[in-house]
């Protein structure tokens, strides 16, 4: 009984907590896309971010291994002794780095209500591969609640687009790049989670290697010198 309890209680904490952490990204993506002052590159936010979670995921094999040499021995039986897995978890990872600068890019185009709204069509595609990649059945109304998305996302669009067209002020932001690079990135996400999750399921892997075996490889991606870089500066007022 204390166990179902338990149960219950995390699923609730965890509900919440991803709930705060969504709202709190896209608020934060914009006000840092639209601030004054220079304008930081998006793929150095995005391999830091990428840092901090591959310290978490080290951190939780840690303490799920027991013991740092254990931690060595499971990171070298997983990812050098493995080296096809390693290899196809590069597919999501370069995935991975390519949504997550398509959402700097949308951030700076779109307000932060219409950015949050747009960008829950990962749901949608997500569903998509999912019945594709893994041939889930979806029920009539989870069909229904996907449509009901979709048709929810295109009243935000035409009303910020009507909003845009009386309003007297100039804005300088490109909604249309803004959400095709919302949309792009929904795809990607949708397809990077359902191939990880393909991948879970065919191995003896746990989530945290997996997730592990992601960021490092994105962090591998990330980190491109300065001087190869072309930087874009988005001014929005």
């Amino acid at each position: 009984m204390k166990s179902n309890t338990g149960s219950s209680t995390l699923k609730y904490v965890s509900l919440i907590t991803l709930t705060v952490q969504n709202a709190l990204l896209g608020l934060s993506m914009r006000y840092a896309r639209t601030r004054d002052g220079d304008m930081f590159l998006s793929s150095t936010a995005v391999l830091m971010s990428e840092i901090v979670k591959l310290g978490t995921c080290l951190a939780i094999v840690y303490i799920q291994t027991g013991g740092l040499q254990q931690l060595f021995e499971t990171l070298r039986d997983t990812i050098i002794r493995q080296p096809v897995d390693t290899f196809k978890i590069c597919v999501p990872s370069l995935v991975y780095i390519i949504q997550n600068n398509l959402l700097y890019v949308s951030a700076s185009h779109l307000d932060a209500a219409t950015y949050q709204v747009t960008y829950q069509m990962k749901i949608l595609t997500t569903a998509m591969f999912a019945v594709i990649i893994l041939k889930k059945q979806l029920l009539k109304t989870q069909w229904f609640s996907l449509l009901t998305l979709v048709f929810g996302v295109v009243l935000v669009q035409l009303a910020q687009t009507t909003e845009q067209i009386s309003s007297t002020n100039v804005i300088h932001q490109n909604r249309l790049l803004g959400f095709s690079a919302a949309l792009s990135a929904c795809c990607l996400s949708g397809f990077a989670g359902i191939y990880f999750e393909k991948m879970l399921k065919g191995s003896d892997i746990s989530f945290a290697i997996g997730a592990l075996f992601v960021i490092f490889s994105i962090f591998l991606y990330g980190y491109v010198p300065k001087s190869t870089m072309v930087t874009t500066t988005y001014k929005v007022k």
